[in-house]
């Protein structure tokens, strides 16, 4: 399974290089460069990550009680995972080693409306513009207004499913965006009866949207088997949490990691000694850290988290509908873990629906309206909160001195968990179409849709929805220019003068 990203060459074989500079519709800035030889074979392939993320040293000094809200600001798209994850860690600091069920229910509650949200947002506004005209198709109608003029239904269903999801945020947390729901302990406010009735009153529509998204992406997937099933595969090792019986459990549960062909290698691994099982590797031409299993190594012990790793790690969804979707799922892919970048997208549509009925089943629940919100016990030091985001397992781990005021800060947020696997997706996508190929913005959008699938969250802040600008410098090892192509806001090609110098790494 393991492999070099970059291969060998005899001193004097000359090396072409192309960048992707920026990588577009993913938050954060990133750029792609390729290393090709004289025949285009592909030598070399970096996601490479130059924005800088100091959280870590901004919470430090920080009252405890501050990270669960503070933290949020890492992104405005998934901040109610971050604000989890802190809270777990902090419940830890503060005593709370089990919460009451009504704060329980509560976070759980807040999770899966998260998981609704994002999961939505990803695919329809996203990624359904590829998926739905092609990688190759007309610039100006590959992007949310081409699905609304061609896909009204698809369109306003996505709209929809996301807005039902930022409600069941309000509803738990205060806010769509940086609430304050979950506090070290518990929860600092119970679910009204009329909130309650709200949500209930719409999640039977929402869950057979969700089921209908399912069903247009397998159909997808079915219609072109050669493309869904190769574009971006490769073989890797996954990892995420499970509950103690083997289930799907994004909110809570251990480690567990199988390999690439479904062996468990590591399971009900306790994640506050995550610092033992993980390594995370430093590389000096990116910001994101490679974390790979220290027992493995850095050439086999790498492995994908998010939607993809999670139902095929997981030995069943405790809901009848997605589980009976994931059954099918595995069954497409052949007994192994699904090796095509594409896939994600249909294990993302199954998440939702499994969101969808998890908000059903809560909703049903007295202990929603309860009033008894948090818990302490004895003080610790230190704690470490994991929870699946949407893109994968996220982790913060903090320790507090006697002051209350954090003395360190550790996050590795999802992206980074899937940075070699992002890497290793793009080096497949590039050998597979750009081998040979004349540069053209549908040949880019390939290597971008392959990044895109992950949905990273390169800054851990907030999606991009914006028209892409790119710079693409093809040169030889002597620094000659070969080609040089400009894609403007507008998505117009060019090939202006190249400028001199070339593009720096």
């Amino acid at each position: 399974m393991g492999f070099e990203l970059e291969t060998a060459l005899p001193s004097d074989q000359p090396l072409q290089r192309v960048a992707i500079d920026p990588v577009s519709r993913v938050e954060g800035h990133g750029k792609v460069t390729l290393l090709l030889d004289a025949q285009n074979r592909v030598h070399q392939v970096r996601l490479h990550i130059v924005e800088f993320r100091g959280f870590e040293r901004i919470a430090q000094g920080r009252p405890y009680w501050e990270i669960p809200v503070m933290v949020q600001r890492l992104c405005g798209i998934c901040p109610v995972s971050h604000h989890l994850a802190a809270s777990k860690a902090m419940d830890l600091i503060v005593g709370a080693r089990q919460l009451t069920p009504s704060a329980e229910k509560m976070r759980r509650l807040m999770h899966y409306g998260q998981i609704l949200q994002s999961h939505a947002l990803h695919f329809f506004h996203l990624s359904s513009p590829d998926l739905l005209f092609g990688f190759d198709s007309e610039v100006a109608r590959r992007n949310i207004v081409g699905v609304i003029a061609d896909h009204p239904d698809i369109a306003k269903k996505g709209v929809l499913l996301r807005k039902y999801g930022q409600e069941v945020i309000r509803h738990t947390a205060g806010k769509r965006v940086h609430g304050t729901g979950s506090v070290p302990g518990g929860v600092n406010k119970s679910l009204s009866a009329e909130d309650r009735a709200a949500m209930r009153g719409e999640i039977e529509q929402i869950v057979l949207w969700c089921r209908e998204a399912v069903e247009l992406i397998k159909r997808l997937h079915l219609h072109n088997r050669a493309l869904y099933d190769g574009f971006g595969a490769f073989r890797s090792n996954i990892m995420g949490l499970v509950a103690p019986d083997g289930a799907l459990d994004l909110y809570h549960g251990a480690l567990r990691v199988r390999d690439a062909d479904g062996n468990i290698v590591l399971d009900q691994a306790d994640y506050q000694g995550y610092e033992t099982l993980l390594t995370e590797e430093v590389k000096p031409w990116s910001y994101m850290k490679f974390p790979y299993l220290t027992a493995l190594g850095p050439q086999l012990g790498w492995y994908k988290v998010g939607p993809l790793a999670r139902i095929q790690n997981c030995d069943y969804i405790p809901t009848p509908h997605a589980e009976a979707e994931r059954r099918e799922f595995c069954d497409h892919a052949g007994g192994k873990p699904f090796a095509g970048t594409l896939g994600y997208h249909w294990a993302r549509m199954v998440e939702m629906l499994f969101a969808a009925e998890s908000i059903e089943r809560i909703l049903a629940d007295d202990d929603l309206e309860g009033r008894e919100l948090t818990v302490q016990g004895e003080r610790r030091r230190e704690g470490v909160g994991v929870i699946e985001a949407p893109r994968g397992t996220l982790i913060h781990h903090y320790r507090v001195g006697d002051n209350d005021l954090v003395t360190m800060a550790n996050l590795i947020v999802s992206t980074t968990h899937n940075n070699q696997a992002m890497n290793t997706a793009v080096r497949e996508v590039a050998k597979q179409y750009l081998d040979g190929r004349e540069i053209t913005e549908g040949l880019l959008n390939h290597i971008e849709v392959a990044i895109r699938a992950y949905d990273p969250c390169l800054s851990c802040a907030t999606h991009a929805l914006g028209q892409m600008p790119l710079e693409v410098l093809l040169a030889d090892a002597d620094g000659n220019t070969l080609d040089y192509v400009l894609r403007d806001h507008e998505h117009t090609i060019r090939r202006p003068p190249a400028p001199a110098g070339g593009i720096a790494l």
